[in-house]
Parts: C-alpha cells; sequence; structure tokens
C-alpha cells in the first residue's frame, strides 16, 4: 500500500478494482495522507467496501469524481472554504454520487446547510471507524446519516420553519411541469411512475427535481414535501392518470398498493452517535 500521496489516477492493488456492482465503491477526498491511509485499512477488513480512488485537493476531487465510477464520495470540507457549494457543485457533476462529509467538529450551521443542500451524511472526524462503515452501507441503501447532535438540530430546523408564519420566505415561482412533477412526489410517487404519467423519462424527472431542491432550498423528497405541505405550493395541481399501457402493468398495481397510504412519503433518517450508542431511528 503507498504511503505517499497518491494521484486521482491511481488505482488500488489486487482485490480492489472496485469494478463490481457488488461492492460500495469509494473515493476518499482528505488533504491528510494518515487519514485516507487509515480508511483505507479499515476498509480493507471488509468485503464489499472498496477504495476506488483518491484525492488530496478539490481539483483533484472533481478530477476523480469525473474518472472513477464510484457509489460514496467521503469529502473532507477542509479541502475548501466553502464545503456546501462544493457539494452542490459535485452533485451536479455526478447526482447519482452518495456525498459524506467529514467536518471538523460539530457545526450546527455548516451541518444544515450540508444537509439542506444535498450531502447523504455527515460525521465527525472522530467517528469510530465501525460507524463509518455503517454510514456508508446506510447512504448507498438511500438513507441519511446524521449523528444525534444532527438530528436535533434538522428537528429544530423543521419546528421552526413549520412555527414561521407562511408568507416569511420569499415566494419561488415554479414552471407548471415543476409543479406536475412536485405535485406526484407529495402524493408519495416514485420517479418511474412519475416519468410514465408526465410523459418524460426518470432521468428528466431527476434534473428537474434537482431543480426545485436548488430553488426551494430544499435537500430531499421528504422536505421537498413538507415544504409544499406547508407552503401550499401544489393544492391546485392536477395529477395525470397512468397511461393505459401502464395501466395494465405490474407498475399499476404497486401504485394502486401504494394509494391506501395516507399522507406525505416519509423517509427514515438513521441517527447514529459517534460513541456506542445504538442508532436512533426518526420517521
Amino acid at each position: 500500500m503507498a504511503s505517499n500521496p497518491v494521484s486521482v489516477e491511481e488505482k488500488l492493488g489486487a482485490g480492489e478494482d472496485g469494478g463490481t456492482d457488488q461492492f460500495v465503491r469509494v473515493i476518499l477526498a482528505d488533504t491528510q495522507a494518515i487519514f485516507r491511509a487509515g480508511l483505507r485499512k479499515v476498509f480493507a477488513l471488509e468485503d464489499d467496501i472498496r477504495v476506488v480512488g483518491q484525492a488530496e485537493t478539490l481539483v483533484q476531487t472533481q478530477s476523480a469524481v469525473a474518472k472513477f465510477s464510484a457509489d460514496v464520495l467521503i469529502f473532507e470540507a477542509a479541502l475548501t472554504p466553502n464545503p456546501v457549494e462544493a457539494v452542490v457543485n459535485l452533485l451536479r457533476q455526478n447526482p447519482s454520487l452518495r456525498i459524506v462529509v467529514v467536518t471538523p467538529g460539530a457545526d450546527e450551521d455548516l451541518t444544515l446547510d450540508l444537509f439542506r443542500r444535498g450531502a447523504h451524511g455527515i460525521v465527525s472526524r472522530e467517528v469510530e471507524p465501525e460507524l463509518l462503515v455503517e454510514c456508508l452501507r446506510k447512504v448507498v441503501a438511500g438513507e441519511t446519516w446524521l449523528d444525534s447532535t444532527g438530528v436535533r438540530w434538522v428537528l429544530e430546523a423543521y419546528r421552526n420553519q413549520n412555527n414561521r408564519p407562511t408568507g416569511s420566505r420569499p415566494k419561488v415561482q415554479l414552471t407548471p411541469k415543476e409543479m406536475l412533477i412536485v405535485s406526484c412526489v407529495t402524493q408519495g410517487m416514485k420517479n418511474k411512475e412519475i416519468a410514465l404519467r408526465v410523459g418524460t423519462t426518470e432521468q428528466v424527472v431527476k434534473n428537474y427535481l434537482r431543480k426545485v431542491y436548488d430553488k426551494l432550498g430544499v435537500a430531499d423528497r421528504l422536505e421537498l414535501a413538507l415544504y409544499c405541505l406547508n407552503h401550499h405550493v401544489v393544492d391546485n395541481t392536477k395529477v395525470p392518470p397512468l397511461p393505459v399501457s401502464a395501466a395494465n402493468g405490474n407498475l399499476a398495481k404497486a401504485a394502486a398498493a401504494g394509494s391506501s397510504d395516507s399522507g406525505a412519503p416519509s423517509t427514515a433518517i438513521p441517527a447514529t452517535s459517534t460513541t456506542a450508542d445504538p442508532p436512533e431511528k426518526l420517521s
């Protein structure tokens, strides 16, 4: 294992090709070589995690994201004076990438900004190795990872937002297509069904949602649904029915089964302390 800083072009040796779907493929972006080396040793003990690239600057990180096929980017906040903007730009570069941000310590404003702008996990630099491993697996599975303090900050932010007068936030103008897609999201539809209903592709739906997130200053589907319900954004938007061809398929059956659920979609946020305390769950 190389002891010197590696370039983004260097891959790991035998057994760590990172090209198989069964692995969680990771890019390490951190200014400290000793920290990257430590994480490589930790992940080498796991059968399902492979490091496929490394970087020690923001420019190298952008190159690594472009070069390597990865599931997760572990990104040190100290790589740039504005980590929130960097996360937004990296997600624009690769929307399917899951980003776990390593922060130097507890910082409420930074945690909330990162969470709102799309970071999938936020951990302290002192995070226990086994918790970081669990964090990677959770974010790849589509969940968001925060420690117990971060979860408390997010809940308080939601409460404060809900207690504000409706007119206290600046109004944002959504296009008719954006309104239609947002309305589908608030009804709990997945991207595949939304694409069928509005006559487009899943990728186009993802692109529209990313623009809406940026416009409204939300991080994910849960925040989007809460925002829209609180501010009555899509009250008068009608969602078209499924096309006849889709209504005859399995998708319609799944949609019919889900239509019995009430309310907006919910997202579980596993909140795991960096101590030995068991993970908490939010629903």
